[in-house]
Order: C-alpha cells, then sequence, then structure tokens
C-alpha cells in the first residue's frame, strides 16, 4: 500500500483543525513536492523508540518529552536547538543519576510548526481575521496577509526541521549528549546558589560514577538518542512522509512519535485512522471532558494489536480534576486489559489568565499536578512513564512562580512565546529534581 492508497484510508473521514488554503492545487503540488524529499526521520530510529517505550513498565525507562508550545521560524537556529537540548539533557542526567532509572528524551521540537485552536477567527478592533495556528500555516502578525494560510510555509518548516533532526544527530555524533560533558552545560546555574548547589550535589555523584566506569573500562558511552515528535494535525503532511517497508508496514518520516490532540481524537476522525495505519509510538492527549468508554476504544483502533510501546495516554486534567478523574481512568483501561505507558502533562490543564491580561500558568500548580499523578499511580500500582512539558532553555518570564518567584508584573519582561507559556530554565530543572526525588521514593 503506497501512501496514496493510504491516504484514501482515512481521507473520507471527518479532518478537524484543517487550514482553508486559498490556492488547492498549490497546497497539492507541494504536498506532492515534500513526498519526494528526503524523510526526517527514519524507520530504525521509530522501531528503536518503540523499543525504549516497552521499557516503561518494566520500571526500567522514564520520558521527558519537552519542547516549545509552538517552533517559530524566527528563532530557528543552532543556539536555540542547543539550548533546548541542554536543558532536556540536564533535566535527563538529575533525574537518571538520582532515581537510577533511564531517561528517554522526546523533543517537541523539528516538526511542532501546526497548532490546533479553539477558535477559527480572532477579532480586534473589529477585524476579524483566521487565527494564528503556527508558523508552518500562517504567521502572528495581526494583518490579513499575515494571517491568510500560506502552503509555502510547509516548505519551510520541513527544511528547518530537517535540518534541526540533522544537527541533533551531528551532535550526538560529536559526544554532546555524553554525560561526560555535563559540566560544559553549567553556565545556566551561575546566578542561582539554590540550583547551583543542588546541581553540584547530582554533579559529583555523576562524577564518581564516571570514574569508576573508566577506571573499571565497564563502559564507554558516546551519549543517548534523542527522539522528535509533534502533534498530528496536518495530515497531508504527514502523510507525504509515509515509508513502506518489505514487511508492508508503515512508518511516518516527519517524527518518531506523533500524538493526537484532545480536540482531535474523535473516534471516527481522520486523525485516529491515520494513527492506527502507521507504526510510530502515538500519544493521545486526555483532557478533562474525555468519555472513559471512548478511551477504551480510541485504544482498540489505535493498537489493534495491544503492541506495548504502541500507544502513550497523556493526561493533562489539570490540577483541580486529576484526583477524581485519574484514578477511574486508570482502572478502567486496566479492566480493559489495554498496554498503554501514562504521562502527565501538566501544563494544558492549568493555564489561567493572569489580571494583566497575559496567558499563564502557576509554577506551584504544575508541581501540585504531578505530584498527584505519581501519588495516583502508586495507589493503583502502575507505573508512571514520563512528563509532557512545554519549556525552553531561554530565562523567559511565561510562568508564576519558582525559585525566582514570577510575578505578574514580571510576565511582560520575557514574555516570548507565541501561543502558550513555557517553563524556564530553571522551572524545568525544579520540575527534574521533584520527578527525581519521586522516581527515587518509589524504587525504595
Amino acid at each position: 500500500m503506497n501512501k496514496e492508497l493510504l491516504k484514501k484510508e482515512w481521507a473520507s473521514l471527518k479532518i478537524d483543525q484543517q487550514p482553508n488554503w486559498p490556492s488547492s492545487f498549490e497546497y497539492d503540488s507541494i504536498i506532492q513536492t515534500l513526498s519526494y524529499y528526503p524523510k526526517i526521520v527514519n524507520e530504525d530510529e521509530i522501531i528503536l523508540l518503540k523499543e525504549e517505550l516497552k521499557l516503561i513498565n518494566q520500571k526500567q525507562s522514564f520520558v521527558i518529552q519537552g519542547g516549545d508550545c509552538a517552533e517559530t521560524f524566527s528563532n530557528f537556529n543552532s543556539s536555540s536547538i542547543k539550548n533546548k537540548l541542554e536543558i532536556l539533557l540536564q533535566m535527563s542526567a538529575i533525574i537518571q543519576y538520582t532515581s537510577k532509572i533511564p531517561v528517554n528524551i522526546i523533543g517537541r521540537i523539528a516538526g511542532q510548526y501546526i497548532k490546533p485552536r479553539s477558535s477559527q477567527y480572532e477579532s480586534r478592533d473589529g477585524l476579524k481575521l483566521p487565527s494564528y495556528r503556527g508558523d508552518g500555516e500562517n504567521s502572528i502578525e495581526f494583518t490579513k496577509d499575515a494571517r491568510t494560510p500560506n502552503p509555502q510555509r510547509l516548505l519551510t518548516a520541513y527544511h528547518q526541521s530537517s535540518s534541526a533532526m540533522n544537527l541533533i544527530r551531528s551532535l550526538i555524533m560529536q559526544g554532546y549528549t555524553n554525560i561526560n560533558n555535563m559540566k560544559s552545560w553549567e553556565k545556566i546555574f551561575l546566578n542561582n546558589e539554590l540550583l547551583e548547589k543542588k546541581y553540584n550535589n547530582i554533579f559529583t555523584q555523576i562524577k564518581e560514577t564516571l570514574q569508576f566506569v573508566k577506571a573499571s573500562d565497564i563502559l564507554q558511552s558516546s551519549g543517548k538518542n534523542i527522539y522528535i515528535s509533534h502533534e498530528s494535525i496536518l495530515l497531508d503532511y504527514d502523510n507525504a512522509f509515509i515509508i513502506e517497508n518489505q514487511d508492508k508496514q508503515h512508518f511516518c518520516g516527519s517524527g518518531h512519535m506523533l500524538w493526537i490532540g484532545d480536540r482531535t481524537r474523535n473516534l471516527n476522525s481522520a486523525h485516529v485512522k491515520f494513527a492506527s495505519l502507521v507504526e510510530n509510538p502515538i500519544g493521545i492527549k486526555i483532557g478533562p471532558n474525555f468519555n472513559i468508554d471512548d478511551i477504551n476504544l480510541l485504544c482498540e483502533k489505535i493498537n489493534p494489536k495491544n503492541e506495548i510501546g504502541k500507544l502513550t495516554l497523556i493526561v493533562r486534567l489539570g490540577q483541580k480534576n486529576i484526583e477524581s478523574m485519574l484514578p477511574k481512568l486508570i482502572e478502567k483501561v486496566k479492566q480493559h486489559g489495554q498496554n498503554v505507558t501514562w504521562f502527565c502533562d501538566p501544563m494544558h490543564g492549568n493555564t489561567i489568565r493572569a489580571k494583566n491580561g497575559y496567558k499563564t500558568r502557576k509554577f506551584e500548580t504544575i508541581i501540585n499536578e504531578i505530584k498527584l499523578f505519581f501519588q495516583i499511580h502508586n495507589q493503583c500500582k502502575t507505573i508512571p512513564g514520563g512528563i509532557h512539558l512545554e519549556l525552553t532553555g531561554d530565562n523567559v518570564t511565561e510562568c508564576l512562580g519558582g525559585i525566582k518567584n514570577i510575578q505578574t508584573k514580571d510576565l511582560d519582561l520575557r514574555y516570548e512565546t507565541t501561543c502558550d507559556p513555557r517553563l524556564n530554565n530553571e522551572q524545568s530543572l525544579e520540575v527534574a529534581f521533584l520527578i527525581a526525588d519521586l522516581l527515587k521514593k518509589e524504587s525504595v
């Protein structure tokens, strides 16, 4: 089954959150062009990630999935990519060397250029224009030209995604992800005594371990793999990168892992059908308005073989809902016999509007939801497998609280996101220390 035949499997179904392209001819032509381009990721990498996800339910792996809410063309450069990798690697090191559980990194990177929106249009001062839906579709400026969907942007999204993935591969080959290089990442701690102290305690343990490993010649590690993921919204784009192997299996070469959002996980939707046709690991975002029976049916549709490592449920319930909703969901999925992994997205269920108009999140609320996520899984005797975060390696001021206690008045100092607020580097590390402690307590 080639990609055109594969498309026939899902294209007749309802497709939500799609752009209204001015020219279908130009759009179709660009999708056709993309189908000839090299894939951003390959089959072997996708299979490797799935194998590593299988280890979660054996308590032999934990996942950090994190990165930008929405990647932007203007912020595409090697420094920005390296900053994101640095914070993810630092978080990984803190968690892994405290809990003694291997940590896999899946970036919201190299493909997160299309965003779903709750409203198709936005109005300002009597002017009604299409909502900003990510740089892969339109631009953030509130003008008719900027907000008109432009399929040429998909070419830019591809080239930047491909370049980012190639940079990541290059950094891995150069040993950038090797824990031996960890000391070179310490710049963000220089002016933060508390974080520096925490980090140095962990680093001392890591350093001692490495000295033993080298002395005993047990292991010489070049580093770890970094995987990429994005929300699968524009199915034509993802379908353009279908890989068919000799066993007639299909892999989506636009990312290692894809996820379906709260707005596109309808049982009979094209997004669910597409997810069922590819071998990639698939995530399903689950907000507070879910139907328990529908979740089990979703699991059956997307993962009919009940394959371990295929399906991840990413709960985004919010601090106020997670205690009442998550235990029921876990027990229902267990009763149904579904093989799933569980991630916590403590960001999307805790978004608020500050008094000065900025969309933000309280760090304390994020922390509390993570704690409750672990607590509930412990009570249900299931495995908390990963954390899904919107974060950046930069010192932004988008989420309230944290060590530096960002206040409402501080939000406009460095509020740089084009969509949802992200954790800054220090807040991200605080989360890592928390998770490390929670995992360590579970292993005792």
